[in-house]
Protein backbone atom coordinates (compact mmCIF):
# COMPACT_ATOMS: atom_id res chain seq x y z
CA UNK A 1 0.00 0.00 0.00
CA UNK A 2 3.32 2.45 0.82
CA UNK A 3 4.44 2.09 -2.87
CA UNK A 4 1.07 2.31 -4.34
CA UNK A 5 0.58 5.41 -1.90
CA UNK A 6 4.29 7.00 -3.61
CA UNK A 7 2.84 6.36 -6.75
CA UNK A 8 -0.14 7.77 -6.41
CA UNK A 9 1.69 10.98 -5.17
CA UNK A 10 4.94 11.15 -7.37
CA UNK A 11 1.53 11.07 -10.19
CA UNK A 12 -0.91 14.11 -8.46
CA UNK A 13 2.71 16.14 -7.72
CA UNK A 14 3.15 15.78 -11.72
CA UNK A 15 1.36 18.47 -12.33
CA UNK A 16 -1.32 18.18 -15.34
CA UNK A 17 0.88 17.07 -17.91
CA UNK A 18 1.42 13.70 -16.33
CA UNK A 19 -2.17 12.68 -17.88
CA UNK A 20 -0.93 13.34 -21.23
CA UNK A 21 1.92 11.54 -20.95
CA UNK A 22 -0.29 8.48 -19.37
CA UNK A 23 -2.24 8.43 -22.68
CA UNK A 24 1.03 8.18 -24.47
CA UNK A 25 1.62 5.47 -22.59
CA UNK A 26 -1.31 3.61 -23.22
CA UNK A 27 -1.64 3.93 -26.59
CA UNK A 28 2.14 2.60 -26.86
CA UNK A 29 1.11 0.12 -25.15
CA UNK A 30 -1.83 -0.78 -27.23
CA UNK A 31 0.33 -0.61 -30.31
CA UNK A 32 2.92 -2.79 -28.63
CA UNK A 33 0.68 -5.70 -27.49
CA UNK A 34 -1.60 -5.87 -30.65
CA UNK A 35 1.96 -5.68 -33.22
CA UNK A 36 3.76 -8.48 -30.68
CA UNK A 37 0.67 -10.71 -31.02
CA UNK A 38 0.08 -10.38 -34.99
CA UNK A 39 4.04 -11.06 -35.47
CA UNK A 40 4.00 -14.01 -33.29
CA UNK A 41 0.64 -15.59 -35.21
CA UNK A 42 2.07 -14.81 -38.65
CA UNK A 43 5.09 -16.16 -37.83
CA UNK A 44 3.49 -19.45 -36.72
CA UNK A 45 1.32 -19.56 -39.69
CA UNK A 46 4.49 -18.92 -41.83
CA UNK A 47 6.24 -22.01 -40.65
CA UNK A 48 2.86 -24.27 -40.05
CA UNK A 49 2.28 -23.52 -43.98
CA UNK A 50 6.03 -23.97 -45.12
CA UNK A 51 6.00 -27.28 -43.69
CA UNK A 52 2.40 -28.56 -45.58
CA UNK A 53 4.33 -27.42 -48.69
CA UNK A 54 7.24 -28.89 -48.61
CA UNK A 55 6.20 -32.49 -49.47
CA UNK A 56 4.56 -31.29 -52.53
CA UNK A 57 7.25 -28.85 -53.72
CA UNK A 58 9.50 -31.41 -53.78
CA UNK A 59 6.99 -34.22 -55.65
CA UNK A 60 6.40 -31.19 -57.84
CA UNK A 61 2.77 -31.13 -57.26
CA UNK A 62 2.67 -27.46 -58.01
CA UNK A 63 -1.04 -27.27 -58.44
CA UNK A 64 -1.79 -28.91 -54.86
CA UNK A 65 0.44 -26.31 -53.51
CA UNK A 66 -1.20 -23.53 -55.15
CA UNK A 67 -4.36 -24.40 -53.68
CA UNK A 68 -3.25 -24.84 -50.37
CA UNK A 69 -1.42 -21.05 -50.08
CA UNK A 70 -4.84 -19.39 -52.14
CA UNK A 71 -7.08 -21.03 -49.35
CA UNK A 72 -4.13 -19.23 -46.43
CA UNK A 73 -4.27 -16.15 -45.18
CA UNK A 74 -0.50 -16.46 -44.15
CA UNK A 75 1.59 -13.63 -45.28
CA UNK A 76 4.23 -16.42 -46.59
CA UNK A 77 0.88 -17.96 -48.39
CA UNK A 78 0.75 -14.44 -51.08
CA UNK A 79 4.44 -14.43 -51.81
CA UNK A 80 4.54 -18.13 -52.75
CA UNK A 81 1.02 -18.10 -54.50
CA UNK A 82 2.36 -15.49 -56.70
CA UNK A 83 5.13 -17.85 -57.67
CA UNK A 84 3.32 -20.97 -58.25
CA UNK A 85 0.95 -19.03 -60.74
CA UNK A 86 4.13 -17.07 -62.25
CA UNK A 87 5.86 -20.93 -62.82
CA UNK A 88 2.57 -22.03 -64.98
CA UNK A 89 3.61 -19.08 -67.54
CA UNK A 90 7.07 -18.37 -67.16
CA UNK A 91 9.93 -20.67 -67.83
CA UNK A 92 12.77 -18.08 -66.46
CA UNK A 93 13.56 -18.69 -63.19
CA UNK A 94 14.06 -14.63 -63.34
CA UNK A 95 10.32 -13.98 -63.67
CA UNK A 96 9.24 -15.87 -61.40
CA UNK A 97 11.88 -14.71 -58.59
CA UNK A 98 10.44 -10.89 -59.98
CA UNK A 99 6.56 -12.04 -59.01
CA UNK A 100 7.83 -13.49 -55.61
CA UNK A 101 9.41 -10.18 -55.36
CA UNK A 102 6.44 -8.06 -56.41
CA UNK A 103 4.67 -10.21 -53.62
CA UNK A 104 7.40 -9.71 -50.97
CA UNK A 105 6.51 -5.94 -51.42
CA UNK A 106 2.96 -5.97 -50.59
CA UNK A 107 3.22 -8.40 -47.71
CA UNK A 108 6.44 -6.25 -45.67
CA UNK A 109 3.59 -2.96 -45.23
CA UNK A 110 1.72 -5.20 -43.00
CA UNK A 111 4.14 -6.44 -41.16
CA UNK A 112 5.89 -3.56 -40.17
CA UNK A 113 2.34 -1.03 -39.59
CA UNK A 114 2.37 0.62 -36.86
CA UNK A 115 5.60 -0.20 -35.47
CA UNK A 116 6.99 3.29 -36.52
CA UNK A 117 4.80 4.73 -34.60
CA UNK A 118 6.25 3.29 -30.93
CA UNK A 119 9.38 5.75 -31.69
CA UNK A 120 7.42 8.77 -32.03
CA UNK A 121 5.28 7.89 -28.96
CA UNK A 122 8.60 7.58 -26.76
CA UNK A 123 9.45 11.31 -28.52
CA UNK A 124 6.37 12.80 -27.66
CA UNK A 125 6.46 11.70 -24.26
CA UNK A 126 10.28 12.62 -23.26
CA UNK A 127 9.17 16.20 -24.73
CA UNK A 128 6.02 16.22 -22.90
CA UNK A 129 7.75 15.46 -19.83
CA UNK A 130 10.10 18.52 -20.60
CA UNK A 131 7.74 20.88 -21.28
CA UNK A 132 5.89 19.81 -18.22
CA UNK A 133 8.75 20.22 -16.20
CA UNK A 134 10.28 24.35 -17.74
CA UNK A 135 6.48 25.08 -17.60
CA UNK A 136 6.89 23.73 -13.55
CA UNK A 137 10.01 25.93 -13.01
CA UNK A 138 8.41 28.78 -14.62
CA UNK A 139 5.55 28.78 -12.05
CA UNK A 140 7.76 27.79 -9.40
CA UNK A 141 9.92 31.04 -9.57
CA UNK A 142 6.85 33.24 -10.15
CA UNK A 143 6.05 31.86 -7.21
CA UNK A 144 9.07 32.29 -5.28
CA UNK A 145 9.57 35.88 -6.37
CA UNK A 146 6.43 37.04 -4.18
CA UNK A 147 7.19 34.93 -1.37
CA UNK A 148 8.23 35.93 1.82
CA UNK A 149 12.28 35.99 1.40
CA UNK A 150 13.11 33.62 4.52
CA UNK A 151 11.05 30.60 2.72
CA UNK A 152 12.12 31.11 -0.84
CA UNK A 153 15.06 28.45 -0.58
CA UNK A 154 12.52 26.13 0.76
CA UNK A 155 9.62 26.54 -1.83
CA UNK A 156 11.89 26.46 -4.50
CA UNK A 157 13.02 23.68 -3.94
CA UNK A 158 10.02 21.87 -3.41
CA UNK A 159 8.66 23.18 -6.54
CA UNK A 160 11.66 21.87 -8.77
CA UNK A 161 11.01 18.46 -7.10
CA UNK A 162 7.15 18.49 -7.82
CA UNK A 163 8.33 20.33 -11.24
CA UNK A 164 11.04 17.50 -12.35
CA UNK A 165 8.35 14.84 -11.78
CA UNK A 166 6.70 15.31 -15.59
CA UNK A 167 10.54 14.76 -17.12
CA UNK A 168 10.88 11.63 -14.47
CA UNK A 169 7.76 10.15 -15.52
CA UNK A 170 8.55 10.93 -19.68
CA UNK A 171 11.28 9.01 -19.45
CA UNK A 172 9.74 6.06 -17.70
CA UNK A 173 7.41 6.22 -21.04
CA UNK A 174 9.72 6.53 -23.50
CA UNK A 175 12.66 4.17 -22.18
CA UNK A 176 10.36 1.04 -22.45
CA UNK A 177 8.62 2.26 -25.94
CA UNK A 178 12.09 2.61 -27.33
CA UNK A 179 13.08 -1.26 -25.97
CA UNK A 180 9.58 -2.57 -26.94
CA UNK A 181 9.84 -0.86 -30.97
CA UNK A 182 13.85 -2.43 -31.22
CA UNK A 183 12.34 -5.98 -30.26
CA UNK A 184 9.59 -5.34 -32.99
CA UNK A 185 11.82 -4.48 -35.13
CA UNK A 186 13.89 -7.10 -34.48
CA UNK A 187 10.73 -9.79 -34.66
CA UNK A 188 9.87 -8.18 -38.17
CA UNK A 189 13.29 -8.59 -39.38
CA UNK A 190 13.43 -12.13 -38.53
CA UNK A 191 9.78 -12.80 -40.55
CA UNK A 192 11.31 -10.64 -43.25
CA UNK A 193 14.34 -12.89 -43.58
CA UNK A 194 12.34 -16.34 -43.17
CA UNK A 195 10.34 -15.28 -46.15
CA UNK A 196 13.01 -14.27 -48.32
CA UNK A 197 14.55 -17.84 -47.15
CA UNK A 198 11.75 -19.40 -48.22
CA UNK A 199 10.95 -17.60 -51.62
CA UNK A 200 14.89 -19.06 -52.20
CA UNK A 201 14.60 -22.24 -51.31
CA UNK A 202 11.27 -22.53 -53.81
CA UNK A 203 13.22 -21.31 -56.64
CA UNK A 204 15.35 -23.59 -55.52
CA UNK A 205 13.05 -26.99 -55.66
CA UNK A 206 11.42 -25.41 -58.98
CA UNK A 207 14.83 -25.11 -61.14
CA UNK A 208 15.55 -28.71 -60.00
CA UNK A 209 12.09 -29.87 -61.03
CA UNK A 210 12.50 -28.08 -64.17
CA UNK A 211 16.38 -29.43 -65.07
CA UNK A 212 15.20 -33.08 -63.98
CA UNK A 213 13.81 -33.65 -67.50
CA UNK A 214 16.81 -32.60 -69.19
CA UNK A 215 18.89 -34.63 -66.96
CA UNK A 216 17.49 -37.81 -67.63
CA UNK A 217 16.77 -37.09 -71.01
CA UNK A 218 21.14 -36.53 -71.70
Amino acid sequence: MDSLGAIVRFFEQGGAFMYPILVVFGLGLAIAIERWMYLTVSGASNRALWKKIVPFLKAGNFQEAASMTSKSKAAIASILTYGLYRVKSARRRDDVEKAMEESLMEVLPRLEKRTHYLATLANIATLLGLLGTIIGLIRAFTAVSNANPADKADLLSASISVAMNTTAFGLMVAIPLLLVHALLQTKTNQIVDSLEMASVKFLNAITERQLKPAGAAG
